[in-house]
């Protein structure tokens, strides 16, 4: 079969390598992938918001089925402009994609179907907004862009003056687009946070191994707040009860939510969620694959990738084995100095033959690579992520920051405690 990937990034990569594996693909594609992914699919010279064009190239090279990863392609309606052409892809309708498309959506879902989360508010009047805040006496708080900011468009404010500036970049700097016209405020959640990855058809949910990300950009959790500097599998704190618990009191919950909304939800749903003294509460959702949970998700998935995304395309979700290793991965992000500010592009990269460490003792996932004369060089701020497996966490992740030791580049930042908390909670 002919599959074309949309996307450009890390998670693009790790949805990539892992579709290699089935003897079900002869031909692979990504539109518009990266230096590195060229060494695994056809690039195709397209941008992943350009769905039209997309959704013509899939018709007109007789492509056998699309998978669609970031989400804005996904809220555009990509997926049901295949769907018209008659062509099967992995992914939400844009309806269903209004789950992370909008957050006062997402939250007013929750609201309306007892599913636990922060309390909020949502405001698209500034003042209102500040009013708000200066009634407020519980801090810190979060204040959340309404639509898709690439990640980015939460922040959390400690005091009154933070939240004010936050509530005047948002709704009159336009810091953020028209995504940041409307924000939700809500209260700030503490305890550990969980990621976890979801299958699903509409009706059956399959949760993928846990994950724990690490935002910030500087070691001990300090710095700014990027796409990820490195993620872990799986995580400690989510034990078997509390799967049990979120299984009952959300994942089913929102999938039946939006199939009462008639929004169906179909492909990987995302569940941020946080483990509070009153039990786990979602942060947010995802309609997709997330960056860079996939990179260390994906690989711990012993059954065959393609056959899960068919499954669910096809509504057999509940009919397909989705299994996954008993070890563990860590991936380390390699990211340009200055992210996620002003950084430079164009450093040559060395120590990879082909895109990959020689020896295989770990994966390199690209994010931000492309090719000039025949040489990798850096294109974005987070430009590789470093995975290995291992039995234990600590195996797995000594072998990526060995591994991530070999490779370098022009101002290379990475964080050197990813994974550092998980191994503290002992497990």
């Amino acid at each position: 079969m002919k599959v074309l990937v949309v996307g450009g990034g890390g998670r693009e990569h790790a949805i990539i390598r892992k579709l290699k594996e089935s003897p079900e693909i002869t031909e692979l594609f990504a539109a518009p992938g990266n230096g590195g992914i060229g060494y695994d699919a056809v690039r195709v010279p397209i941008g992943a918001t350009e769905v039209e064009k997309i959704a013509d190239w899939a018709a007109e090279n007789g492509t056998d089925y699309v998978v669609v990863a970031p989400d804005d392609p996904l809220a555009m309606g990509l997926v049901d402009l295949l769907a018209a052409k008659g062509i099967p892809a992995f992914g939400p309708s844009a309806a269903a994609a209004q789950i992370e498309a909008s957050k006062a959506f997402s939250k007013d879902l929750m609201k309306k179907y007892h599913i636990p989360t922060a309390r909020y508010e949502t405001f698209d009047q500034v003042e209102k907004a500040r009013d708000y805040l200066r009634a407020n006496d519980n801090w810190p708080i979060v204040i959340k862009a309404d639509g898709l900011a690439l990640g980015k468009g939460v922040l959390i404010c400690e005091d009154l003056a933070q939240a004010l500036s936050a509530v005047e970049e948002m709704m009159v700097g336009g810091k953020f687009g028209a995504s940041g016209d409307r924000v939700v405020i809500e209260e700030f959640l503490t305890g550990p946070e969980v990621s976890v990855l979801s299958f699903t058809d509409g009706e059956t949910v399959a949760p993928m191994v846990s994950s724990m990300d690490h935002k910030r950009a500087l070691d001990g959790d300090k710095g700014l707040n990027t796409g990820g500097m490195g993620t872990v599998a799986p995580n400690p704190y989510y034990t078997p009860e509390i799967a049990a618990e979120c299984m009952e009191k959300i994942f089913l919950p929102t999938v039946h939510a939006m199939n009462a909304e008639g929004r169906t939800f179909k492909g990987c749903l995302y569940f941020g969620l946080m483990l509070t003294s009153d039990g786990p509460k979602v942060i947010e959702y995802n309609c997709r694959f997330g960056d860079p949970e996939t990179q260390v998700v994906l690989p711990l998935l012993e059954s065959d990738l393609f056959t899960v995304m068919q499954a669910v395309t096809q509504g057999r979700l509940k009919e397909t084995e989705v299994k996954f290793s008993s070890g563990s991965a860590a991936c380390v992000v390699l990211a340009s100095g200055g992210y996620p500010e002003h950084y430079e592009k164009g450093k040559a990269i060395s120590g990879l033959e082909k895109g990959q460490l020689p020896g295989g003792e770990a994966v390199v996932y690209h994010a931000g690579t492309e090719e000039k004369e025949g040489a990798l060089v850096t294109s974005g701020g987070r430009v590789m992520g470093v995975t290995a497996k291992g039995e234990t966490l600590k195996e797995a992740l000594d072998k990526a920051y060995a591994a991530a030791e070999k490779i370098s580049f022009e101002g290379l930042h990475k964080r050197t405690d990813i994974g550092a908390r998980a191994l503290a909670a002992g497990k």
